[in-house]
């Protein structure tokens, strides 16, 4: 590894993974890192591990800095094992360090690992002095686990915010000015894993700026680092958990004969012709991760789904169960879909938008077989009605 420098003193030694596409169900197109940073001062810490099968990278790239057995501190940000994996062996190679995490987190590395390691149990504003600089730490629980924390370097003005501000991305750069794609994959990171915590990341956001914390980098355990301006992820954050959007309509469906297509295709043309902004979306064609990135900022969410046994379409059904687990906040949604001998997707998609927590608008775009000339229209002044709606919110 050419070494990667943080500040003096302080490195990145963690792992890359070019492969990874799937983190538990979110699509991860681009891989993602597992990050651990090395703090050497006169007492030496190292901020969260990797993934179990990525020890040895890691272990490798401390060893090009430092004899691991010098390693006073493991800081565990995070139990969750793509961060905690490696950590047995990081201990026992290490031989005497201490892991520090919250009580929760104790719990849960216990409960993972059923080990009995040196620990010291740490709360919000408790430090840790490791010479010319301390590591001071902040509780974050439920961002997105009961045990997580943040690690903060007052000196350098560096947040170790582990899963906070990550994205699943794997460069060679380890940087956000190396790279033209990390805010992408931030929203996507933030759609996918944050936002059913979204009051409770204002709720930091707020602490952060109560405890005077100055950030010059932020440094996640997930993507790269954000050094060249990490207030613009803070604003980003800000702006999402606050459930602002744009003026932006999504179209999303599946379809057993084309008829819910040809209805979702009318609806983006009046869309269209009213001058608005729309994505439309094929649920068995769009990855659902890629989809929920756009439904963040999106002002409009409609859901087209074919009847089946009564019910929904199951690529519809699991969607919109996906979408109900995230609580997406300030959307208008809607429902259309088509039929054979019975109705009843499009009722369903309505319950399942309102349990979402939607401004739902009741509609009557529910057709048998092939719509015909006069239900397209229907269709077609729906879509440009929505427009407009959004248009003057």
């Amino acid at each position: 590894m050419s070494r990667v420098s943080l500040a003096e003193g302080i490195y990145w030694v963690g792992a890359i993974d070019w492969n990874l596409r799937d983190f538990h169900g979110y699509h991860t197109s681009r891989g993602t890192t597992y990050n651990s940073y090395l703090i050497v001062d006169e007492k030496v810490a190292l901020v969260d591990t990797v993934k179990a099968p990525f020890f040895p990278e890691m272990l490798g790239n401390i060893k090009e800095i430092i004899d691991p057995g010098k390693i006073d501190y493991i800081i565990t940000n995070h139990v969750e094992i793509d961060h905690s994996g490696s950590l047995p062996l990081m201990v026992k190679e290490s031989g005497r360090a201490k892991v520090v995490s919250t009580q929760k987190g104790k719990e849960g590395l216990k409960k993972y690992y059923a080990a009995d390691w040196p620990s010291l149990v740490v709360k919000t504003g408790d430090k840790i002095d490791l010479g010319k600089r301390s590591l001071e730490f902040i509780e974050a629980p439920m961002l997105h686990w009961p045990d997580s924390m943040f690690t903060y370097i007052r000196q350098e003005e560096l947040l170790l915010p582990n899963d906070g501000f990550g994205q699943h991305l794997a460069t060679t750069g380890r940087f956000d000015d190396e790279t033209e794609v990390a805010m992408e994959e931030a929203a996507k990171y933030y759609a996918n894993i944050l936002m059913p915590f979204s009051s409770l990341i204002t709720r930091m956001l707020n602490k952060i700026k109560d405890m005077d914390l100055k950030i010059k980098m932020i440094a996640p355990s997930h993507g790269v680092i954000w050094r060249s301006e990490p207030g613009r992820i803070i604003e980003a954050y800000t702006k999402w958990a606050a459930g602002e959007t744009e003026k932006k309509i999504l179209i999303i469906y599946d379809t057993m004969w084309e008829s819910t297509d040809i209805m979702a295709r009318a609806i983006l043309k009046g869309v269209m012709d009213a001058g608005g902004e729309a994505k439309i979306f094929h649920l068995r064609r769009n990855e659902w991760s890629d989809i929920l990135k756009e439904v963040l900022d999106a002002e409009a969410v409609l859901v087209g789904s074919p009847t089946l046994h009564n019910g929904l379409f199951p690529p519809v059904a699991g969607f919109l169960t996906y979408l109900k687990s995230l609580k997406p906040k300030g959307k208008i949604g809607a429902a259309f879909g088509s039929y054979g001998w019975s109705g009843g997707a499009v009722k369903k998609i309505n319950e399942e938008l309102k349990t979402a927590g939607m401004e739902v608008i009741e509609t009557d775009l529910s057709f048998q077989y092939r719509p015909d000339k006069e239900e397209l229209n229907r269709c077609y002044e729906f879509g440009k009605e929505v427009a407009i709606k959004v248009k003057m919110k």
